[in-house]
């Protein structure tokens, strides 16, 4: 495969302090900002002003374990957030151009309500809105619906492909053209031009049609997020693109290729999906000064907290029985985030890391990639990651906020524009548009030869 050319998309993933997890406890940072609407209008505003394709917003619905003591130490437990799509709305009137991505699970939702949201977001935004579709991986998260237990792995992503079979049929319940809205004859819609899906499934029964026209892309745009296999498999077949997670070149260059080699026998193109992997940056105007902004961060790491996250993205098995300086025992599979685990523990194996080598390790990005160093070498890391296949963008996960997407964008992009690697305006107004995605047809709509020979 030849070197590509072309520019890399950007999207700023924003957690309410930043995504290290001793954020909150920085002297820089604003501990509160999980409620404040402010902090999150002036970090919207600064990625729409550096032309970031999007924006994205994580979600859980529930906190993320039972252990107060954990739960008071981190911001990471979706303790004191606001629920995405009420928030993307809001910043969807305090914008213009920059794509409002946000987090619902397949699990714990149903299709019309899903449909019906999203597809409103994108008439609010006037088309930028993307659904980052998931399954879910707590089991704290199930007790709040209902369940003792998680569904099991291979049967969440089951559900998950119908749901969003569902889905993106409600998004073509009406014509481009149906709504007539007609005074003088009295008619507000073209009967002709509405659909009822009917769909009568394993998982659901959805008759519609979604009482929203249709949206101003045709359809959101849909994110996936998992790399497990029956993730790949999901992402292949429904998403246009992929938040995900690779350590090593190599890594991200076989799984670029095996994500989109799966494309052709559901009828995509290659370029009908944009694979954007977690980045953590953490940029200095010298290689000195990045590490001390990063050393300072990790000064902060409380070990009860640095031995849960490792709990948590091993699987989450207790690990508190074992030593912190011994190595990461073997664990069965999880029914949680199966591609997570894989990583988390490849990763301490390849660099041979105790327990606390490795919390230390993942602190900051939890298991995505971390780049720490001046603008230069993190701009040739992504430069190499993106012309060898290993990715079309990334999904940018400022350490410490705002300051690291400050740092991000006034000393990583301008080396970026410099290289012919980034945009200096936006192409469009949607979020299709700026990721170069089509806006797809209609399942009802016939080519003017079907007419003719009709």
């Amino acid at each position: 495969m030849s070197e590509r050319n072309g520019q890399l998309h950007l999207g700023a993933f924003l957690y309410p302090t930043g995504h290290h997890i001793a954020a909150w406890r920085h002297p820089d940072s604003h501990a509160g900002a999980g409620s404040d609407f402010r902090h999150y209008v002036r970090l919207a505003r600064a990625a729409e002003a550096a032309k970031f394709d999007l924006i994205f917003l994580a979600d859980g619905a529930g906190t993320r374990g039972d252990n107060v003591d954990f739960l008071s130490r981190t911001a990471h437990s979706y303790v004191a957030q606001f629920e995405p799509l009420t928030l993307l709305s809001a910043l969807a009137a305090v914008t213009e151009r920059i794509g409002l991505v946000g987090t619902a699970s397949t699990t714990f939702n149903e299709p019309y309500h899903i449909a019906r949201k999203f597809a409103s977001l994108d008439h609010i935004s006037g088309g930028r809105a993307g659904w980052n579709l998931v399954t879910s991986s707590s089991a704290h998260e199930a007790k709040n619906f209902g369940f003792d237990e998680h569904l099991a792995h291979a049967r969440r992503y089951e559900r998950a492909v119908e749901f969003a079979e569902v889905a993106d049929g409600l998004w073509d319940s009406w014509d481009d053209d149906a709504f007539l809205r007609d005074k003088d004859a009295g008619r507000y819609f073209d009967p002709e031009k509405r659909h009822v899906l009917d769909h009568r499934g394993e998982f659901f029964n959805v008759r519609g049609p979604l009482n929203v026209e249709r949206s101003p892309q045709g359809k959101p745009v849909v994110v996936q997020a998992g790399s497990s296999d029956a993730g790949k498999a999901l992402a292949a077949r429904t998403a246009e693109v992929i938040f995900t997670a690779q350590q090593t070149l190599a890594d991200a260059v076989e799984f670029y290729a095996d994500v989109k080699g799966r494309m052709a026998q559901y009828g995509r193109e290659p370029d009908d999906l944009k694979i954007m992997p977690g980045v953590m940056p953490i940029v200095g105007k010298t290689e000195n000064e990045a590490r001390e902004k990063f050393d300072m961060l990790q000064s902060l790491i409380d070990p009860a907290v640095g031995l849960a996250l490792v709990s948590t993205l091993t699987g989450g098995f207790d690990l508190s029985g074992y030593p912190l300086n011994g190595p990461i025992p073997e664990l069965p599979e999880t029914n949680a985030s199966k591609s997570r685990q894989s990583l988390t523990i490849e990763l301490a194996r390849r660099e041979n890391l105790t327990i606390r080598e490795l919390y230390l390790r993942v602190a900051g990005a939890r298991g995505h990639w971390q780049l720490v160093g001046t603008a230069e070498q993190i701009v040739d890391a992504l430069e190499d990651r993106f012309v060898n296949y290993g990715a079309d963008g990334y999904n940018v996960m400022p350490a410490l906020l705002p300051g690291s997407l400050d740092d991000f964008i006034a000393l990583v992009l301008p080396e970026l524009r410099r290289r012919g690697l980034f945009r200096s305006e936006y192409e469009g107004r949607t979020l299709r548009e700026n990721l170069g995605l089509r806006r797809p047809v209609s399942r009802y709509y016939r080519y003017p030869q079907e007419t003719a020979s009709a």
